[in-house]
């Protein structure tokens, strides 16, 4: 993707898309950051309805490790690797109160020194709980960074790199949603739905479901999601 189109690429998705926000349902950050150690190898809509119950009985570290491991993963036993995550959940909630005063740290290193904790999970609370304007490149971020040419990369991290190089600063808050979302209910895996796509003129890539649109400078309307 040309240099110049990528402001139009984030405005268009802006404009479809003006709140962008998780998906994953939680009620502070360290429900979020919970929420974002389950949904590894999961999806959100698994995780929320695990959670839903949980939350409402342990929504802070000194509840979980009330709750405990057996107890925990009781509730999270639809969630793909509950086990290893039930004990991930009750270490980093032990370490946060012993470490961190209960509270999630805001903090690259910190959050990556908790069990269950990587990269990508430490971009997402950075960006949802704290503001900061990270990216998490998930397997959605991945497939549209690669096929739209924004941000090509073999590598996660690679493709992390580049869109932080390419994304204008007006952009970056909420480019990990804008991505996010695009990838999952457009410009999806099997096939993407190019038809409804706001950014198909701009794309790169060379299957396309249907020829895009010619590319204009000036403003597109807006389509519902």
């Amino acid at each position: 993707m040309r240099t110049q189109h990528v402001d139009e690429f984030f405005r268009r998705l802006a404009a479809e898309r003006p709140d962008p926000r998780s998906e994953l349902r939680f009620i502070n950050p360290y429900t979020l950051l919970v929420a974002v150690v389950l949904s590894a190898q999961a999806t959100d809509v698994s995780v929320n309805k695990a959670t839903e119950p949980l939350f409402k009985v342990a929504d802070s570290p000194a509840k979980m490790l009330a709750l405990g491991e057996e107890r925990l993963a009781r509730y999270i036993r639809t969630i793909g690797l509950y086990r290893t995550k039930a004990k991930n959940v009750v270490a980093l909630s032990r370490i946060l109160l012993e470490t961190h005063g209960g509270e999630v740290p805001r903090d690259r290193e910190s959050l990556e020194a908790l069990p269950g904790v990587g990269r990508k999970t430490a971009n997402v609370v950075l960006n949802v709980a704290f503001g900061e304007p990270t990216i998490a490149v998930d397997t959605h971020i991945f497939r549209v960074g690669n096929r739209t040419g924004l941000a090509p990369g073999k590598t996660p991290l690679e493709v992390e790199m580049g869109l932080l190089k390419r994304v204008p600063a007006q952009w970056r808050q909420h480019a990990h949603h804008w991505l996010i979302l695009h990838g999952r209910y457009v410009c999806k895996a099997r096939q993407p739905d190019c038809p409804r796509c706001v950014v198909a003129d701009l794309c790169c890539y060379k299957g396309k479901t249907v020829a895009a649109a010619p590319l204009t400078a000036g403003p597109r309307r807006s389509r519902s999601s």
